[in-house]
């Protein structure tokens, strides 16, 4: 959570009726300024107006914005006195404009303990160890039992999932999570709520839109028997005519050598270490920085290694979670089946009950076999995450195992919803800067 010193927030030391007196005020005198055809004092009362509107808000007041402010009203006053007047318009808008810029929010990985004992106490969500992305923001309730995972950018606190810790919390949490970024002049939006929470997120206002599904497997009465079953049968039978075998490590105990040579895989695969993702993909590949995490290795005869996936692990080893699986690139068809199948497996031997696979995006578009012009041109937008994601291939490998789960969601507000769009884009797609 952002501390609040070293910035004021005029909205909490003035009422609501104040604040809307400053914004009418502000836009009769930008409407006046219009009237009578005045350049720089039509520039001075939009900047007014910008100002009021961010105070209604509650943008809070930074040293850093201030001083940005009174740089650009410095810039203003040079370009009066020398007659630049397009330069003087532009720079009383951005005066204003800077003056009740959003804030932004700053990863914090030094949590990362007190966040993966939370991750430890969530029961019956796939999507609880990604929490621990280094990028992520943290927000602790008033009990210090539930946390939710965030970045705030361009006004915007972005969510990655659902709240972790005590489930009993949880709306609680949210309450006071909207409440926190109220004060900070922060809209919400949720980037891959479960079924379970959509509901209180609408009851502060917010939209829900249905983004994809879990895949997760039952580990108690997971079989390969079956009709619906021969495609996946037939890959893991393939693998064992290869004498492939199979180990599962913990992350931590990789040792140098190992990791190594896993990471050569990466670089064959993809070129280079996976530094995207926000809500359902983890960084810090493979150097044990996240606690709890498992590695499912699969070689050769000659004991070559030839893919990996990663998994994390919450309520207490009950829930196992697929985070990106790697292959070579040469390697025999059925590597990332026999993994998946054996990991199954490990579970039942551990006392795992569930291990979720991936997140399968917009399942329902790539079922059609006849789309109307709505959801043609749906389809065709989600194709176009194939270079980073490879979006097709995912479902035809998720769909061999027969366990769509529940629906998640993007939940958001209307008058802000190309701002959410562009935010969810770059935290999930941009590449992150490593951190150490």
């Amino acid at each position: 959570m952002i501390a609040g010193s070293g910035q004021l927030s005029l909205a909490r030391r003035y009422p609501l009726a104040v604040r809307v007196l400053v914004l009418v005020v502000a836009a009769m005198v930008f409407a006046l300024a219009v009237a009578r055809s005045s350049l720089w004092l039509a520039a001075a009362g939009l900047a007014t107006l910008i100002v009021a509107r961010g105070v209604c808000r509650n943008r809070p007041l930074t040293a850093v914005h201030t001083l940005g402010a009174l740089f650009f009203v410095g810039i203003a006053f040079l370009a009066h006195q020398s007659g630049h007047q397009n330069v003087l318009l532009l720079a009383l808008v951005a005066a204003g404009v800077t003056l009740v810029a959003p804030r932004g929010s700053s990863p914090e990985p030094r949590m990362m303990p007190r966040i993966a004992e939370l991750v430890e106490r969530t029961p019956n969500d796939p999507l609880a160890p990604f929490t621990m992305h280094s990028a992520k923001s943290y927000f602790f309730d008033s009990t210090g039992t539930v946390a939710l995972g965030y970045r705030a950018r361009l006004g915007i606190a972005a969510v990655g999932g659902d709240p972790i810790g005590d489930p009993a919390r949880f709306a609680a949490a949210i309450d006071e999570f909207v409440g926190y970024c109220r004060g900070q002049g922060w809209s919400v939006a949720v980037l891959g709520a479960g079924e379970a929470m959509v509901a209180h997120w609408r009851t502060v206002g917010m939209r829900a839109l249905a983004i994809g599904r879990d895949v997760v497997l039952d580990v108690d009465t997971f079989t390969l028997v079956g009709r619906k079953n021969r495609n996946l049968r037939q890959a893991v039978s393939r693998s064992h005519n290869y004498q492939l075998t199979t180990e599962v490590r913990a992350e931590a105990d990789l040792t140098a050598e190992q990791r190594a040579e896993l990471m050569g895989i990466v670089a064959e695969a993809h070129g280079g270490e996976q530094d995207r993702g926000f809500s359902m993909i983890l960084d810090h590949l493979l150097d044990g920085r996240h606690p709890g995490l498992l590695v499912a290795i699969c070689r050769d005869p000659a004991g070559r290694a030839l893919g990996f996936q990663r998994y994390g692990v919450a309520d207490g080893g009950r829930m196992i979670t697929m985070d990106v699986p790697w292959r070579r690139p040469d390697a025999p068809s059925g590597v990332d089946e026999r993994l998946t199948i054996d990991m199954v497996e490990y579970a039942r031997q551990t006392g795992g009950k569930s291990l979720s696979l991936a997140f399968a995006p917009f399942p329902e578009l790539f079922e059609m076999t006849e789309r109307t012009p709505l959801q043609s041109l749906a389809y065709r937008a989600v194709r176009l995450l194939d270079p980073m994601i490879a979006v097709a291939s995912l479902y035809q490998f998720l769909k061999k195992f027969n366990a769509l789960g529940e629906r998640r969601y993007a939940l958001y507000n209307w008058h802000n919803v190309a701002l959410v769009l562009i935010v969810f884009l770059t935290l999930e797609f941009v590449p992150h800067r490593k951190r150490p």
